[in-house]
């Protein structure tokens, strides 16, 4: 099972906003119940090319653009293509269109409400959660 988180950059330091994050690290996790591993298969760049990472990494950030135009559309379909192999995305905050490119792949949103920024500490908070 593959799972995608959205970070900032190889010190896996956890962005919520899953549309506007620089990166994705890409885990795979293998075993069960108790000898459940994960290994880190990659990080790959978020394929948008609408972002200004510096400026959009903000939790409370508001887009300026319709959520509905065909471009944005796009860009956030660009975001599956990439994620296509994964079982899961984890988020703190999705918008529609970033959920809505997931579907199409299979890849579930998985909801974050802890406090942690390190990727690799949410996946195994989470990690009970992953079917």
């Amino acid at each position: 099972m593959k799972i995608a988180i959205p970070v900032k950059d190889e010190s896996l330091s956890f962005v919520g906003n899953a549309g506007h994050t620089p990166k994705f690290a890409i885990y795979e996790q293998s075993g069960g119940g108790m000898f459940k591993t994960l290994t880190m298969v990659g990080i790959i760049d978020n394929p948008r090319s609408d972002l200004d990472h510096d400026d959009h990494d903000d939790e409370h950030h508001e887009c300026n653009h319709g959520h509905d135009d065909a471009e944005h559309i796009a860009q956030h379909d660009k975001m599956g293509v990439a994620l296509d192999g994964c079982d899961y995305l984890i988020v703190k905050r999705a918008c529609k269109n970033t959920v809505n490119a997931m579907k199409p792949f299979g890849v579930k949103i998985l909801k974050y409400n802890g406090n942690s920024n390190n990727g690799l500490e949410i996946l195994k908070e989470l990690s009970a959660k992953f079917i």
